[in-house]
């Protein structure tokens, strides 16, 4: 049966190159980006990343074709993956052998949000928790440390969790741009 562990290996290899090439440059920012395109006839967003794409849908009982994962589905996915690759790195960079890694998110949503007398239910994913199921020899304080590593800097994690700033605008006929909008989230504290 194939493990993680030769990948690990790999993945340190490549981890341990990275950073001695990152030790000759000079820090700077990295641009990266996504673009969804509504089709027509279908309303079906194709997202398109680097050479990549992938379908967005909604489900049939919300006038969608069911080709693909809800925006916050995708959130979901896109949260679990992030987890999970966060966690290969760390187990690779801490040599913490791992045979198997499965990461899995959930959240809540409900449609009546935001409709009279239920103002008070969130219009986004909430209650969001995961689940990181690991087959290893590793000791329970290896697996601790290897989580507490990976919480410090995932980057779609600590994007959920700490507050952000998002600009926002709109180009109208490809030439007049409307103001741009500001918007800050804010981090939610259960009481």
């Amino acid at each position: 049966m194939s493990t993680l562990r030769e990948y690990l290996g790999q993945k340190r290899t490549a981890l341990l190159a990275k950073r001695e090439l990152a030790k000759g440059r000079e820090p700077g920012f990295h641009e990266i980006r996504a673009k969804a395109t509504a089709e027509g006839r279908s309303g079906v967003r194709r997202i398109q990343i680097r050479e990549h794409q992938i379908l967005s849908d909604s489900p049939y009982d919300f006038a969608g074709y069911n080709l693909g994962p809800s925006s916050p589905e995708l959130q979901l996915g896109v949260l679990s993956s992030c987890i999970t690759h966060v966690f290969l790195i760390q187990a690779a960079d801490r040599e913490v052998p791992l045979d198997s890694l499965e990461v899995e998110v959930t959240a809540l949503t409900d449609g009546r949000a935001g409709r009279e007398g239920f103002e008070h239910i969130p219009r986004y994913p909430h209650n969001i928790t995961y689940t990181v199921k690991i087959e290893s020899d590793a000791t329970p304080e290896q697996l601790i440390e290897l989580h507490q590593a990976v919480e410090a800097v995932c980057p779609i994690l600590n994007l959920l969790i700490n507050p952000q700033e998002i600009r926002g605008s709109i180009l109208l006929n490809e030439t007049e741009r409307l103001p741009e909008h500001v918007s800050t989230a804010r981090a939610l504290v259960a009481n």
